[in-house]
């Protein structure tokens, strides 16, 4: 059995390594001495990129292990006769995506993906931008680059394996062998699964994209790649284009000024589910969020905004990119999709601000990390940097221990102005948290969060930071509580939306329809910065805001609500699940042309 084990863990440790030893060779053909990369960060990017290609060499393992566990029930197994074409075969096919990585990234700046498949479609177009010479060259590295690995990989194989007397026995310790090789591919025993997010280290995106294994690129984004732009086709383009015009318009001049700065130091409260169902002055649960309920008669309080999306990675898309939400796919999933979206933090970074998101949970989860990187934070903070001991909640850190670093480090911040993204998640199942003031427990979750919120406004109130601080309080999606009615409604996507600190001028209520997309262009108009990139973002303040409405998408639907009511309708299977007061056709019209245009808008990035 040990010559088994060794085996399994020679080829697993091979495959790592020739995987590791990649990233040097692709980071100095990029031009990494021209781009100023010093040794140490060769060493960053390997060190940095090794749980991925981990996972993909836990892949590879996977058929020799199952070989291995079946040869223990044979007599002497010829181990190198049966594998030896699978050899030829992983090692040509890493090969190819290795060149490939390395020799479209000059072209395209982004990892090798699933798109590549399209310019497949069409070769002659896809080498009209190169020579012969190009191509020729590539292909003999290839195979040069396949028979050194199938080389490696025979010489790790033994040429035969021993029988075995206790074959129950070995199955058995294979078996938990098997265990491990799926924890290297799934990247560890945490709520996140292997993701290109885990790998992303710093804001250099060469160094980010050098440590990506183009392998684990392409597989993951095979899944989640199709031709966005032919989705939901309802309209020929000029009537899609009449129905959408003026739903989101551009430019304008505000009706009123909530600021009494345009330069204030920024601060983004993303609570986790935290909808108008547990606030009770919008009709919610009552003793939920004493202190919201408070703190919005000091601050702009808006009472009629909705959530965009029903989960945290699609609706921190939403709040921060001011980008649409779908009833099929989460952007924050797709990397070569999320990085070219505009995002709050990037707009403010390049006006000068400093740019940090605090999170007290797992930053890699739904590939969190590549998006907060390439939408512009500088800095993360997550679970890992907080004490294990601090980390008492299923999902990481508790907020009254993320509110207080958060106070900590605001306080002692000497550089001005700076944009700081807090996402909470104590609201979250199973509820637990150390908090005892309601009954049952999911209500208690969030008045555990709204009086952590509540005790850090008013310690920070007595700092000088509040004076030229504006704090921003928005859920990232709704909460169904109490479970009744359909679980997408417009009392679900009910969120409430609050401007704090002294940067804010007086109390002020708006209650127009709105999204939390809609953030991104009113918190930028009023700091008279342009936003004219985020095309599903509007001003609701602006002169031209005229026709105040709410969409939203959830599993297989999407809704439209306006002042005439609500329409919840199945996309799958094109009809009305729900309708509220009056049935307005032109309801379904135009939430059917913002879908169609937001996939279009997809599909061209």
């Amino acid at each position: 059995m040990k010559k088994r084990f060794l085996y399994l863990c020679g080829f697993f440790l091979v495959v790592l390594l020739l995987f590791i030893f990649q990233k040097p060779l692709f980071m100095l053909y990029n031009g990494s001495v021209d781009r100023g990369v010093d040794v140490a960060d060769y060493f960053r990017v390997m060190w940095h990129g090794a749980s991925l290609d981990a996972a993909v060499a836990g892949y590879l393992t996977a058929l020799p292990w199952l070989v291995v566990l079946v040869s223990v029930w044979f007599g002497k197994f010829p181990l190198r006769k049966v594998l030896v074409g699978y050899y030829v075969a992983i090692a040509l096919l890493a090969s190819l995506i290795f060149m490939g990585d390395l020799s479209l990234y000059p072209f395209w700046n982004f990892k090798l993906d699933a798109s590549v498949f399209f310019y497949l479609e069409s070769p002659k177009n896809a080498m009209a931008s190169v020579s012969v010479w190009f191509v020729v060259w590539r292909v003999v590295l290839i195979l040069l680059l396949s028979a050194a690995g199938t080389v490696l990989f025979y010489l790790v194989t033994p040429r035969f394996l021993p029988a075995v007397r206790k074959r129950l026995l070995g199955s058995v310790g294979l078996m938990l062998a098997g265990g491990l090789i799926f924890i290297a591919i799934r990247g560890g025993v945490t709520e996140s699964t292997s993701n290109i997010g885990q790998v992303y280290f710093c804001n250099d995106e060469f160094m980010n994209h050098s440590a990506v294994n183009p392998a684990f690129s392409l597989l993951a984004s095979v899944s989640k790649t199709k031709n966005y732009s032919e989705e939901f086709d309802y309209f020929s383009p000029a009537e899609r284009d009449s129905l959408f015009k003026g739903l989101y318009p551009m430019g304008g001049k505000d009706a009123v000024r909530l600021l009494n700065t345009t330069r204030p130091n920024v601060l983004i409260v993303l609570m986790e589910g935290f909808g108008a169902s547990m606030v009770e002055s919008l009709g919610g649960v009552e003793g939920a969020s004493p202190n919201i309920d408070r703190l919005s008669k000091e601050g702009v309080w808006f009472t009629r905004c909705y959530a965009n999306s029903f989960r945290t990675d699609r609706g921190t898309v939403c709040a921060l990119s001011g980008y649409q939400s779908f009833p099929d796919l989460s952007v924050m999933k797709i990397p070569a999709k999320s990085r070219t979206l505009p995002s709050i933090a990037g707009k403010l970074r390049a006006e000068g601000y400093r740019t940090d998101f605090l999170y007290g949970g797992d930053i890699n989860f739904t590939n969190m990390k590549s998006y907060l990187l390439g939408s512009g934070y500088e800095r993360l903070t997550a679970d890992v940097d907080f004490p294990v001991s601090q980390r008492k909640n299923a999902w990481g850190v508790n907020d009254d221990v993320t509110f207080d670093y958060l106070y900590a480090q605001l306080v002692s911040r000497k550089e001005s102005p700076w944009f700081t993204t807090f996402l909470t998640l104590s609201s979250h199942e199973p509820f637990e948290v150390p908090f005892h003031r309601l009954e049952e427990s999911r209500p208690n979750a969030f008045a555990f969060t709204d009086d952590c919120l509540g005790r850090f406004v008013d310690r920070i109130r007595q700092t000088p930071v509040w004076e030229n601080l504006l704090i921003v309080c928005l859920p990232d999606h709704g909460f169904y509580y109490p479970e009744k009615g359909h679980p997408q409604d417009e009392h679900v996507h009910h969120i409430p939306m609050l401007w704090l600190g002294g940067a804010v001028r007086q109390p002020f209520v708006v209650d127009k329809i709105m999204n939390q997309t809609d953030l991104a262009a009113t918190l930028l108009a009023q700091l008279g910065i342009g936003h004219e990139e985020f095309n599903f973002s509007r001003d609701v303040l602006s002169v031209e805001y005229t026709y105040p409405f709410a969409y939203w998408t959830f599993g297989g639907g999407m809704a439209f609500a306006d002042s005439t009511g609500v329409t919840l309708y199945d996309v799958n299977a094109d009809r009305v699940i729900l309708e509220r007061s009056a049935a307005d056709a032109n309801r379904i019209l135009r939430g059917k042309a913002i879908l169609q245009s937001s996939y279009d808008d997809l599909g061209a990035r």
